[in-house]
């Protein structure tokens, strides 16, 4: 079984069903014993950084979040998920990420012709080998809504970047902590097969 987080974050329901389309069992919970009982463990969400940390707090998740980490349980987190796992964010400052992974949440620089926030495809390039982009081609195509992005303290955890005016962390893997930038479960069959590599860990 795969335990989806539920902290109030908007996009949580896509990601309950495109696991259910690759015939997984996937509970969106905030039950703390389901969570940590669940093969693997997804923190999606879309929205502002300060405002998911206070979710976090209010229901006591990222003490379970910590425990699920410290489990060795596969975590896989998507979008504002992969931006809480990090220690801050220009979006909102003062306010402390779950520092599981160092590096600090930025703002799209502005850069003539785009726009922001970053909306749509972008390829990626793939720096160092990550376990989720087996069978993936370089270059492939995926998806994003973001105006933050990822920059990493340790680039060796980056496994795949974009461009979008500025070299954007897109996906990270440390041990057993993954996450993604992008919408895997927006992101076509790349992303169908990127989320069936996390499921097959």
């Amino acid at each position: 079984m795969i335990a989806i987080i539920d902290y109030d974050a908007g996009n949580i329901r896509s990601v309950e069903k495109a696991l259910q389309f690759l015939g997984q069992e996937a509970v969106v919970t905030r039950e703390k014993d389901v969570i940590l009982e669940a093969e693997k463990v997804i923190l999606p969400g879309v929205g502002a950084f300060g405002d998911a940390m206070g979710k976090l707090h209010q229901y006591r998740l990222e003490e379970v979040i910590y425990k699920v980490v410290e489990n060795n349980t596969p975590f896989l987190g998507i979008c504002l998920g992969l931006q809480l796992l990090f220690d801050r964010s220009d979006e909102s400052p003062g306010v402390d990420g779950l520092g599981i992974l160092k590096g600090e949440i930025l703002r799209i620089p502005e850069y003539p012709g785009l726009k922001i926030p970053h909306i749509g495809w972008n390829s990626l390039t793939f720096p160092n080998q990550g376990r989720l982009f087996t069978g993936i081609l370089e270059d492939s195509y995926v998806y994003f809504v973001h105006s933050y992005y990822l920059k990493a303290e340790d680039e060796s955890i980056v496994t795949a970047a974009a461009e979008y005016g500025t070299c954007i962390h897109a996906s990270v893997e440390k041990d057993n902590v993954f996450a993604c930038q992008f919408h895997p479960e927006k992101s076509s069959e790349t992303g169908l097969q990127i989320l069936k590599n996390f499921v097959e860990l």
